[in-house]
């Protein structure tokens, strides 16, 4: 920039959201370092809000003895609070590498309408995905990653427990594999207009079908992990999937667990799933997520929009699953909008 003025300063401000105390959260402005070679200004789209995590977060229940594995890449602070969390943002690059600048990206970062990484983070968002359903491509990053573990074959009876965003993201792409059967249980009947949308079978936890070769865990409840062991075959796989937080688990392995041979294997998204682990790539997996997201389908996961400015006083009722304003439905995955650039379309791409 020359002397004396002749390029106007860039403005390298932002403005996050912080946890500030229990079931309390507000905005503050932090000041951004200009990127440097290697790195991207990130301008957000969007943003969103997976209530499994981020509940515990703005209660400030994030359990002690596992705040290290709750941290989020960007998180700054430390639990219970002032925290600055979130991980499922969608935003344009402003300046970086000449082959990101313009382009749509995701990034595992916090509820921010500014900021900047390492290019190496940014997962290009391919062009048949619309911004505000890429949001989802953490919660799909997680039900590939389980489905790799799982390995479900052709003709597999299967069934997922647990019809939430991990739980509806492993059912929404089951729905490919050619299986002979393929149920969503879950205790809240109003998963079954969501199992629907889906094109899948519904059932409640005592009318589900028995025998299966594969289930899959995603209730977080002691009674749904219990339910997954009467429902599945003999010789067959459970694969938990399920976040309990700070409550403890019972677990029945008495009666036939042993006679029968079930196995109960944990699936978490830290690392690749060992199946997969020596060929795939942490990025190639997220690669692959955003490219499934190209099915509208999954805008059914979709609540909202709510404006980042409004999200202070509406993240109470949007981490319970109430709706943030009325007539603003929270969805599976509720969409956070941030204010648009200049001449930009507000939330455009939403249908």
């Amino acid at each position: 920039m020359s002397e004396g003025g002749g390029e106007a300063l860039k403005d390298y401000s932002a403005t996050a959201y912080w946890t500030v105390g229990p079931r309390q959260g507000e905005l503050r402005r932090e000041t951004l370092e200009p990127p440097r070679e290697g790195e991207a200004l990130v301008r957000t789209l969007y943003s969103g809000l997976s209530r499994g995590t981020e509940r515990l977060v703005h209660a400030n229940r994030v359990p002690e003895r596992v705040a290290g594995l709750m941290q989020a890449p960007h998180q700054e602070g430390h639990f219970p609070c002032p925290v600055k969390y979130g991980y499922l943002s969608v935003g344009v690059v402003e300046e970086g590498p000449a082959e990101l600048v313009g382009r749509t990206v995701f990034c595992l970062y916090p509820h921010q309408d500014r900021y900047v990484v390492p290019a190496a983070e940014l997962a290009v968002v391919p062009d048949g995905v619309p911004a505000h359903r890429a949001v989802l491509a953490g919660a799909v990053e997680t039900a590939v990653n389980a489905l790799w573990e799982a390995s479900p074959r052709i003709g597999d009876r299967v069934a997922v427990v647990g019809c939430g965003l991990v739980g509806g993201a492993v059912l929404a792409l089951l729905r490919r594999f050619p299986l002979s059967r393929l149920e969503a249980v879950d205790a809240d009947p109003t998963k079954a207009a969501f199992a629907e949308r889906l094109g899948v079978d519904f059932a409640s936890p005592e009318e589900a079908h028995d025998d299966c070769d594969v289930v899959v865990h995603c209730s977080a409840s002691a009674p749904g992990l219990a339910r997954c062991l009467e429902l599945v075959g003999d010789d067959g796989e459970i694969i938990e999937l399920s976040w309990y937080g700070e409550q403890p688990v019972s677990v029945p392995l008495g009666a036939d667990f042993h006679a029968r041979r079930l196995s109960l294997r944990a699936s978490q998204v830290g690392q690749v799933a060992l199946p997969r682990r020596h060929r795939r790539t942490t990025a190639q997996r997220l690669a692959l997520a955003l490219e499934l997201l190209e099915d509208p389908v999954f805008d059914a996961f979709l609540g909202g929009p709510t404006d980042f400015e409004d999200l202070p006083e509406a993240m109470d009722g949007l981490a319970s699953g109430k709706s943030g304003t009325e007539g603003n439905e929270t969805g599976l995955c509720h969409v956070i909008r941030y204010p648009p650039a200049k001449g930009e379309h507000v939330f455009a791409d939403r249908p």
